[in-house]
C-alpha cells in the first residue's frame, strides 16, 4: 500500500487571521493612522430562556499604533486591560503602587494594581448569585451562608471582567465560578470531599456540562441524576445559562477546559491516595490542568463577542492562556497557604512541594514559589505581547486584554479577601 500523505502543516496565525476576515485586517490597517472603530457589544436579554447571538462586529478597541493597541483603552477603570510592550517597556502607572485594595499583597510578588470593581455591579451580582444559589438550585444549607458571603464572588467576577457589557454577562461567569467551587468543595475538599470514588463523581457531574446521549430507556434516569446533589445541580444550571449566550464553539471550548480541570483533580487525588509528594515539575504539570483556565478562557463570551475558534486554537494563543492559568493558580497557592495548613492532613501546594522535594525550609520554599509565580507572569506578558504584535486583529487584541484583566482581577480578589486568606509570617 502507498504511504498515506502527510496532513498539511498547521495554520499560521496570519493565515488564520485572514480567514477570520480580510475586512477586519483592512480595518485594522486603516485605523493604524490613529482612527478608531467602535461597535457596541449587545446586551443579553433579561430572560435567560432567549438565545443570544455573539457579536460579529468589531468591538470597541483602538487599532492604531501597536503600542496603543497593547496599552488598551484609556480612561478610568481601564488600567487592568493593558499589556507589557515589546522589549520589556512597561505602561506607566500600571505596575506600581498599592491601589485602593485592602489586604496585604505577598511581598515581592509581581502584580498589577487595578481599580476598585464597580460597587453597583458588585452589589447586583452578589444579590443575583445568592438568589440563584439559594432559590434556584438549593446549592448549600443555611449554615454555609456566612462562608458563601465571605467568598465575595460578586466582587471577584466584576473585578475580573471589567469589559462585560452588562450584569447578565457577568452572571455567566459568576454562576460557573460558584458551580466549580461547589464541585471542588463537595467532591474534593473540606465539605465532604474525598479522593475515594472521585473519578465516578466527576464523570457524572461532567455530563451536566457535556450531555449524555443514550437510549430512550436510560435517558430519563440520567436526567434525574442531574438533580442528585448540589454540584450537579450547579453545573447543570450554570451551563444552561452559558450555552444560551455562547456560540457552539465557545460552549465546546468550555467543556474541553472543564475536562482538563477534572483531570487535574484526579491526579491530585491519586497522589493523596498514595500519600505521595510529586516532583516540583510534576506538581506544576498537574496545576496546568487543575487551575483557573476555564475562567479566563470565556472572557470573550462574558465580553459579548467571540474570538473565532481557529484563532483561539492557535498554539501561541493556547500558550498565553495556559501561562495565565498557571500564574493565577500559583497566586492561589500563595494566598491560601496558611488556610490550607490549618486543615487536617497534608494539602499539596507549591510551597509544600518545593520544601519537601528541594529540602528547603518553609520560608525558603514559599519565597521560591513567589519567584516561580513571577517567572510565569513575565512569560505570560511576553507571549501575550508577541502574539498581539503578530496578529493585529481587533478580536485578538481584545481577548488578550481580557485575559490580562482576569489575571489582574484574580490577584486583586485574593489580596483583598481577608475573610478567607492571611499571609504567613515570613518577612
Amino acid at each position: 500500500m502507498p504511504a498515506p500523505e502527510l496532513p498539511p502543516p498547521q495554520t499560521s496565525l496570519p493565515e488564520a487571521a485572514s480567514r477570520f476576515g480580510a475586512h477586519v485586517l483592512a480595518a485594522a490597517t486603516a485605523h493604524a493612522r490613529g482612527t478608531q472603530a467602535t461597535a457596541d457589544a449587545p446586551s443579553l436579554p433579561a430572560s435567560p430562556s432567549l438565545p443570544v447571538a455573539p457579536s460579529a462586529e468589531v468591538p470597541d478597541v483602538s487599532t492604531g499604533l501597536l503600542e496603543r493597541v497593547l496599552r488598551g483603552p484609556s480612561g478610568l477603570g481601564t488600567a487592568s486591560l493593558r499589556l507589557t510592550l515589546p522589549g520589556g517597556e512597561q505602561d506607566p502607572g500600571t505596575r506600581t503602587g498599592p491601589g485602593a485594595t485592602e489586604g496585604t499583597p505577598v511581598p515581592g510578588l509581581y502584580y498589577h494594581p487595578v481599580p476598585e470593581p464597580d460597587p453597583a455591579r458588585v452589589e447586583e451580582v452578589s444579590r443575583r448569585i445568592k438568589s440563584w444559589a439559594m432559590d434556584e438550585i438549593s446549592l448549600y444549607p443555611d449554615d454555609w451562608e456566612e462562608e458563601f458571603d465571605g467568598f465575595s464572588v460578586g466582587r471577584y467576577m466584576v473585578g475580573c471582567h471589567p469589559d462585560a457589557p452588562s450584569v447578565d454577562h457577568l452572571m455567566l461567569a459568576t454562576r460557573l465560578m460558584v458551580a466549580e467551587n461547589a464541585v471542588d468543595d463537595c467532591y474534593c475538599e473540606d465539605h465532604g470531599g474525598s479522593p475515594d470514588g472521585l473519578g465516578e463523581r466527576l464523570l457524572l457531574a461532567h455530563t451536566a456540562l457535556d450531555p449524555l446521549h443514550t437510549t430512550e430507556e436510560y435517558q430519563p434516569q440520567w436526567g434525574k441524576s442531574l438533580h442528585a446533589d448540589a454540584p450537579r445541580r450547579a453545573y447543570r444550571s450554570a451551563m444552561e445559562y452559558f450555552v444560551r449566550a455562547a456560540s457552539p464553539s465557545q460552549a465546546d471550548r468550555l467543556r474541553h477546559d472543564m475536562a482538563r480541570l477534572h483531570m487535574g483533580y484526579l491526579a491530585e487525588a491519586a497522589w493523596a491516595q498514595m500519600d505521595h509528594v510529586p516532583e516540583v515539575w510534576e506538581y506544576l504539570a498537574m496545576r496546568q490542568f487543575n487551575n483557573f483556565r476555564p475562567c479566563p478562557t470565556i472572557t470573550d463570551t462574558v465580553g459579548g463577542y467571540e474570538l473565532p475558534a481557529d484563532l483561539h486554537a492557535q498554539a501561541a494563543m493556547q500558550k498565553v492562556i495556559a501561562l495565565a492559568g498557571n500564574a493565577t493558580t500559583i497566586v492561589n497557592d500563595l494566598y491560601s497557604y496558611t488556610k490550607e495548613l490549618s486543615t487536617p492532613g497534608r494539602h499539596l501546594n507549591l510551597p509544600v512541594v518545593i520544601a519537601e522535594r528541594e529540602d528547603l525550609s518553609d520560608r525558603e520554599a514559599y519565597l521560591k514559589s513567589v519567584e516561580v509565580h513571577n517567572d510565569l507572569m513575565h512569560a505570560f506578558e511576553r507571549e501575550a505581547a508577541a502574539l498581539a504584535a503578530d496578529c493585529p486583529v481587533p478580536h485578538v487584541q481584545r481577548f488578550l486584554r481580557g485575559v490580562a484583566a482576569w489575571v489582574d482581577g484574580n490577584h486583586n480578589w485574593h489580596q483583598s479577601n481577608t475573610y478567607r486568606y492571611s499571609l504567613p509570617d515570613f518577612w
